[in-house]
């Protein structure tokens, strides 16, 4: 029998609770306070240039779009990645990849002119709801410990790109994309954290050896300015917001709102993704898993029209339809 890292992570640090799933939102029983942090002093100012605020962004040109006003690089996506999804989460909730509206008013924006803060906002006891970083490719970042505060790679919530579907079936990640690195190259951020400071790979931009990182997953550059890391060890991608932001009920505003065309579901105990397929633009296939019987999600998107159907493991087929009003 052999045991992956992952499996002896969960086995020495969390045990058998690792078979529980939590959507994404808010812990229970959490009513959290108002906190503005806008109005701080800031330590230092930084400004990125907008070739800076540019980059990465360009290898994903058929995905992702991004316009600039005074204040923010609006970037536009629907939050599909091009790569497989899925497959290999271990603890799954039955929610699904679905495009999302990230346009427009709802596109997401990163302030071009990036503060640090004199009291930043850490992700180990704040920002368990909403996004906190926006890769490259137009897919969303979450905090690295889901709502109850546990590690969701580590848990077995993750695919093998460290994403998952939440309440709103919204595809996030919730560690570094590392593997957007490869497209486009070490020299580049894979994302950009909400405070609006670059997220880069596990290199420096020149390949050489990241040096010591804060609590945040960041540090200073040979030119003085601060981006953030990602890194195989948690906190994964930024470990908070090392620049000011503006939080409210346990979220970074302004944020995009997701889609939800159905009600959140829960945990599918035993079941374990084992393929993904995206048969078209706008239909999709999941395989999953339970006791070596296989079972299928197959659903589809027109205009304001969801279709899912439901196949078990005898075949029997089960249709929902859904319809959005946005």
């Amino acid at each position: 029998m052999s045991i992956t890292r992952r499996d002896f992570l969960k086995l020495s640090a969390y045990g058998f609770g690792a078979a529980f799933l939590a959507a994404c939102g808010y812990r229970p029983g959490d009513t959290p306070p108002p906190l503005d942090l806008t109005e701080m002093p800031a330590l230092s100012p930084t400004v990125i240039s907008q070739a800076l605020n540019e980059l990465g962004f360009s290898a994903f040109a058929n995905k992702v779009t991004t316009y600039r006003d005074d204040k923010y690089l609006h970037v536009e996506s629907d939050g599909m990645p091009n790569h497989n999804m899925m497959v290999g989460i271990t603890s799954w909730q039955q929610q699904v990849p679905l495009p999302q509206p990230y346009t427009g008013s709802n596109a997401w924006q990163i302030p071009l002119q990036p503060v640090l803060a004199k009291n930043p906002v850490s992700t180990k006891t704040n920002l368990y709801r909403g996004a906190i970083a926006i890769a490259v490719n137009g897919v969303p970042i979450f905090n690295a410990l889901n709502n109850r505060g546990d590690d969701a790679y580590l848990f077995g919530e993750l695919d093998q790109w460290g994403g998952h579907s939440g309440r709103a079936d919204d595809y996030h990640y919730h560690i570094a994309p590392l593997h957007l690195t490869e497209i486009v190259g070490m020299d580049k951020p894979i994302a950009y954290a909400l405070d609006g400071f670059p997220v880069y790979g596990l290199t420096e931009t020149d390949g050489s050896p990241v040096t010591e990182l804060d609590e945040f997953n960041g540090h200073f550059g040979s030119d003085g300015s601060y981006h953030y890391h990602g890194t195989t060890t948690y906190p994964y991608i930024n470990g908070g917001m090392r620049g000011v932001v503006t939080v409210r009920g346990d979220q970074i505003e302004p944020q995009p709102h997701t889609t939800q065309i159905r009600e959140a579901l829960q945990p599918l105990r035993g079941a374990v993704i084992t393929d993904f397929t995206e048969v078209d633009s706008t239909h999709y296939s999941l395989e999953y898993e339970i006791n070596g019987q296989k079972y299928y999600v197959n659903y589809g998107v027109d205009g304001h029209d969801y279709t899912f159907e439901f196949i078990d493991a005898s075949g029997r087929k089960t249709i929902e339809t859904y319809h959005s009003h946005e």
